[in-house]
């Protein structure tokens, strides 16, 4: 079964997002802490989410048992083998949080979608619709 040229449209928007994120946190935070020993230092792997400190991306959830329904969720990964403070772990999800909103109007105009928390995890909820189909 393929997937429908629209959904794989959504997908492609979602990973721009996600690297807008990743170049944020990397020109934020990327200095905090040493990168995993396996991890590709920022701007040499094919993709921004295998580089660098940051890994980002989202997953679709249907949202069963979730206050906000179906949506996705938004993973924000610091990747290194170091012990990292929770009161730095707080100011990079509130700083990744506040950027997303900034820049969800960029990327989705004249759709309502929200950053939403949602038990301990972060959530995108709202019009993900693809529109009628010209198949």
């Amino acid at each position: 079964m393929s997937t429908h040229p629209k959904q794989m449209e959504l997908e492609a928007v979602m990973r721009r997002l996600c690297d807008d994120l990743d170049h944020y946190l990397e020109d934020t935070y990327g200095d905090r802490y040493p990168l995993h020993p396996n991890r590709p230092a920022r701007g040499k792997a094919a993709s921004v989410a295998y580089d660098g400190l940051f890994s980002t991306g989202t997953q679709f959830t249907l949202g069963y048992g979730s206050d906000h329904g179906r949506g996705y969720l938004v993973s924000v990964e610091i990747r290194t083998l170091s012990k990292v403070h929770e009161e730095d772990r707080k100011e990079i999800e509130t700083s990744a949080i506040t950027y997303l909103r900034s820049i969800i109007p960029a990327y989705f105009p004249n759709r309502n979608i929200e950053v939403k928390r949602d038990g301990n995890v972060y959530k995108l909820v709202g019009d993900f619709s693809l529109g009628a189909s010209s198949n």
